[in-house]
């Protein structure tokens, strides 16, 4: 049996050129790219000002992905909204929905689990599954902006998974989320996130895009960072800052330097100045998350004094600085958190 089409994850271009070649019109392309990007249709079904042939054929040789809802749980704190998706396959994926003054923001994942080994995050503990499609992803976001109906301004790419280790997927979902004929999100909305994977921000950096690049940095030191994140190992820290500036040069857009507290590991003073001194010729601002424990490991939240200092000791030295919102902590609001005890409650039973 061949395999069906992903048509979720292709361009209006691309669907004109194949439906041209199955004697189908071009401008049909464009009415069927609206219902799934702009009307959010799930099904070809429910694309009525097509006929019920054509409609059967694009189911017969089409697959169009739509996301089941495993677990929804909101935040009694703040209206977060976290959500675990079922994919096609049975896997699961975690999304966030976060409201803000500014509009509802929603973090996606781009990987069935994480091969990244950082020590400090639910979402690699069970290692890499496999690659999110452009269109699961792209499927967080619309299912999301459905369930709520309001519309998404915002997307992080910042939930389960590395989005540079998925990089054609990823800037294929960055394109489609933006396009003028569906959601058509301002690419200056789309923040990516990533550990630091200097070949990927380097390839990002000549694709024409205006997102936002958000790095990982937790530590001021090779030394430290090799604690904490394994892909330390592989990319030192003035690389991947190399790879920074050359992102900045490149785009005009300043970084985000995440930078996550945990108590006695990387949060007294002497990291601050150290990381004060590194970033100091970077375009960009740190963004201090105090770390959200998880029982597997053994690393604990900085205290609101250290964090306080941390953040004092930074400004005192110039550079731009805020403490990240804590959003959704009474629901498990890290990444990997929900995801993983859906799948130990799994194994146990």
């Amino acid at each position: 049996m061949t395999e069906k089409t992903d048509i979720k994850s292709l361009t209006v271009e691309e669907l004109e050129l194949r439906l041209k070649e199955q004697g189908i019109q071009g401008f049909r392309a464009r009415q069927i790219f609206q219902w799934i990007h702009e009307k959010l249709a799930d099904s070809f079904e429910e694309m009525t000002n097509l006929s019920k042939d054509l409609r059967r054929q694009l189911e017969e040789e089409y697959e169009l992905v739509a996301l089941s809802a495993a677990d929804v749980k909101v935040s009694a704190a703040d209206g977060t909204r976290k959500y675990l998706f079922r994919l096609g396959d049975g896997h699961v994926i975690e999304s966030v929905l976060m409201k803000y003054k500014h509009g509802n923001s929603v973090c996606i994942s781009s990987q069935v689990g994480c091969r990244m080994g950082c020590r400090f995050c639910a979402s690699t503990l069970g290692g890499l599954e496999r690659n999110l499609k452009p269109s699961e992803m792209l499927s967080q976001v619309y299912r999301i902006q459905k369930d709520t109906g309001e519309r998404v301004s915002h997307v992080v790419v910042m939930g389960t998974g590395e989005p540079l280790d998925n990089y054609d997927s990823l800037v294929r979902f960055i394109r489609l989320v933006t396009d003028e004929r569906g959601l058509n999100l301002s690419q200056r909305n789309i923040t990516v996130s990533t550990c630091g994977i200097v070949p990927g921000i380097e390839r990002l950096a000549e694709e024409g895009l205006s997102v936002t690049l958000a790095l990982s940095l937790h530590a001021p030191s090779d030394q430290v960072r090799k604690t904490l994140m394994p892909v330390a190992c592989k990319y030192a820290l003035k690389d991947v800052l190399s790879a920074c500036r050359l992102y900045f040069k490149r785009t005009g857009r300043r970084l985000t330097f995440e930078y996550s507290l945990v108590k006695g590991v990387n949060d007294n003073l002497e990291e601050a100045r150290a990381l004060a001194d590194l970033i100091r010729d970077q375009q960009g601002h740190v963004n201090l998350i105090p770390v959200n424990p998880i029982k597997e490991r053994d690393y604990v939240q900085s205290d609101s004094r250290s964090i306080a200092a941390f953040k004092e000791c930074l400004e005192r030295k110039g550079i731009n600085v805020t403490v990240r919102r804590e959003m959704g902590r009474d629901i498990g609001g890290a990444c990997g958190q929900l995801r993983k005890s859906y799948m130990d409650r799994k194994q146990e039973g």
